[in-house]
């Protein structure tokens, strides 16, 4: 398959005050994505901690999904009627709250009510990110934007998750909440002092009120199909990550000390991988390389999902393409369905966009623990190459639908 060269008029240099709202978002990504994350590898911790079954644990990723999935479909109507900032503000706040409600949390129903309340608000935090930067950013430079936005994923592996765990070793699996508190009021503060207010879109008047608005932006054809296209992205990855770490320890016999080293790992992977994929998204056909990377990380899930215990660099190697794989991914199908909507729509779809995501992620957690069993604390998982397979064929899918939301923004140039 060769790649397809397009025509971008890429601009070379940022200002200084894009670099900063750049930085700002992903900063802002790092904490939200890090509170997530950390979930997968403390939930071999938290299993044992809490006598977790592999559905409770489930359950508490699936929790978050939801609440997000349905916090952002509640406030999708009204994202472009307010200052973009405004929102970012409002929602931060409300992820700070929950982050430290769940660092408080000493029962599984704390636990489980935490997470549904920093769903609320933490699930939205992407879609007003998203807003922000197609507001800012033209297609032509977006995959950039992206690549580096990305990079707060990246970030949260390589130093968030280790530190993470092994501040979690020492002071219990509730401190790593409260350092992503510390961090988070910390970039609340910048926010407030230092972004500009994000209003163009208000300029654009809409005689819909926020129903409306939501109902037309739901039922656009275009639109529907973008939904759909990221839905399915969402699948894979929610179904499978949540065991991550179960089952690197009871299945492949990681250590809990090399634990961290296989997430730092991953994340500088990501680091180099996500600037590179984004260059190559602005110059090279978005769809191609989102095709060859859905290959590569079918192939990797096949052979990961049927290991037994092996030599840790064989875990390493694998991850190293897992991350690979969800990058190249993960870059070109965001920036080709941030040019779906209208100026006017954006904040509303990439709401929408954004909650059907979580709630699919939701639903394959949820799908995910009642696959997966588990005997006891410490025997290996069952059933976790029946997740691979299954991830295979939605990756298939998932191809098929990029291509049609690759069609669709060709058609309208």
């Amino acid at each position: 398959m060769t790649l397809i060269k397009e025509t971008p008029s890429i601009k070379l240099k940022f200002s200084s005050y894009e670099v900063f709202v750049i930085l700002l978002l992903a900063l802002t990504q790092f904490t939200v994505v890090l509170d997530f994350m950390v979930m997968s590898p403390l939930g071999d911790m938290l299993m044992k901690s809490m006598g977790l079954s592999t559905s409770q644990f489930g359950l508490c990723v699936s929790a978050y999904a939801f609440s997000a999935g349905i916090s952002g479909l509640l406030t999708a109507g009204f994202a472009d009627r307010f200052d973009r900032k405004s929102l970012l503000l409002f929602f931060y706040i409300g992820f700070i709250a929950g982050t430290l409600f769940c660092g408080l949390a000493d029962t599984y129903p704390k636990l489980l009510l935490a997470r549904i309340f920093t769903g609320i608000f933490g699930g939205v935090i992407g879609s007003i990110s998203m807003a922000i930067v197609t507001d800012m950013f033209v297609i032509e430079n977006r995959g950039r934007v992206i690549g580096y936005l990305q990079m707060g994923f990246g970030g949260s592996q390589v130093l968030g998750i280790p530190i993470s765990l092994y501040i979690a070793n020492h002071w219990g699996w509730q401190s790593p909440f409260l350092m992503i508190v510390a961090l988070a009021s910390l970039i609340l503060f910048a926010i407030i002092i230092k972004l500009k207010p994000v209003n163009e879109h208000l300029l654009l008047k809409s005689e819909r009120n926020a129903i409306e608005h939501l109902w037309h932006t739901l039922t656009l054809r275009k639109y529907r199909i973008g939904f759909l296209a990221t839905a399915f992205l969402s699948l894979g990855g929610f179904m499978m990550m949540p065991w991550g770490s179960a089952f690197a320890i009871n299945n492949l016999n990681v250590t809990s000390q090399q634990l961290p080293i296989l997430y730092m790992v991953s994340g500088i992977t990501a680091l180099f991988i996500m600037p590179v994929i984004g260059k190559l998204s602005d110059r090279f056909d978005k769809f191609t390389i989102f095709t060859v990377a859905s290959v590569l990380l079918s192939i990797v899930v096949i052979i990961y999902t049927n290991l037994g215990p092996v030599a840790f660099w064989v875990v390493l190697l694998m991850n190293l393409g897992f991350m690979v794989g969800i990058m190249s991914r993960m870059v070109p199908a965001v920036a080709l369905s941030s040019a779906l909507p209208e100026k006017q729509d954006r904040g509303a779809f990439m709401g929408i966009n954004a909650s059907l995501q979580q709630i699919a992620g939701g639903i394959a957690a949820a799908f995910g623990g009642m696959v997966v069993v588990q005997k006891d604390k410490f025997s290996p998982l069952e059933h976790y190459d029946t997740l691979g397979y299954i991830i295979v064929f939605l990756s298939i899918v998932s191809i098929f639908l990029i291509r049609r939301v690759s069609k669709l923004i060709k058609s309208a140039e």
